[in-house]
């Protein structure tokens, strides 16, 4: 498939999964992905996502890395990119020692991203300037923020360091964020799920095949049609995480 879909950010590893995970797969395929990026969000999930790349080979893209909740680990030379990030949100970092333990975590995380010449996938909730901001500080030039719902000026600052940006079905059920959605370049955009969160009912599991939703929902917003978003994310995507293109 030349022009099939891509999702930027998804945990088919998660245990929601674990008992229908090939029927997942196959309306996903169905539905036509190319790609899961495969995101882990602590150490212990490594190795399943590393069973599921050797499960499904030409599909399955591992994205190591740590949730900012997570105190510590190291990615594996196996991953395409990076997952990491920074979650300001009041539940999630109460004091400013917890923001301060995050942020020095996350440094380190975009140093080992450096180094291993790999791009970042990126967590920022309640945090966006202040991740976007310590991105460039640190020379980190390869990004993608994840459902991101920051403000648009924050963003158009992303885009200036030339960061992409990808968006779950969720957001069919968000206007505000049709907003943000509007002022980001098509260039600069990409497609995710997020599942098993984050799909177009908040009460049922979200999967991959529901990639199509957001790709509908950015191309109903910025007056295109789904064929141009499908074909510009695929892109993006694959500009971004060239090791995950196995066309």
């Amino acid at each position: 498939m030349e022009n099939g879909f891509v999702d930027c950010h998804c945990h088919i590893s998660a245990r929601e999964f674990e008992e229908d995970l090939d029927d997942v797969i196959k309306r996903a395929t169905e539905a036509g992905v190319q790609t899961l990026v495969t995101v882990t969000e602590e150490v212990s999930e490594f190795d399943r996502v590393l069973q599921l790349q050797d499960s499904y080979p030409d599909l399955v893209a591992p994205c190591f890395g740590l949730h900012p909740l997570q105190a510590s680990g190291s990615p594996e030379r196996r991953s395409v990119k990076l997952q990491i990030g920074l979650d300001f949100t009041p539940w999630c970092a109460p004091t400013s020692q917890d923001r301060e333990d995050q942020m020095t975590v996350f440094i380190k995380q975009l140093s080992i991203a450096k180094d291993l010449q790999l791009p970042v996938n990126v967590h920022s909730r309640s945090a966006a300037k202040v991740t976007i901001a310590t991105m460039k500080e640190q020379g980190v030039s390869r990004a993608l923020l994840h459902n991101f719902a920051g403000k648009p000026s924050v963003a158009l600052e992303g885009v200036q360091a030339g960061y992409l940006f990808s968006f779950p079905p969720a957001v069919c059920r968000n206007q505000q964020r049709a907003k943000l959605i509007k002022q980001i370049p098509l260039e600069h955009i990409c497609l995710e799920t997020d599942s098993p969160a984050l799909g177009p009912d908040k009460e049922v599991r979200n999967e991959p095949s529901n990639i199509v939703l957001s790709c509908q929902y950015i191309a109903m917003v910025k007056g295109l049609s789904p064929e141009t978003v499908q074909h510009a994310t695929t892109h993006n995507a694959y500009r971004l995480f060239p090791k995950a293109d196995q066309r």
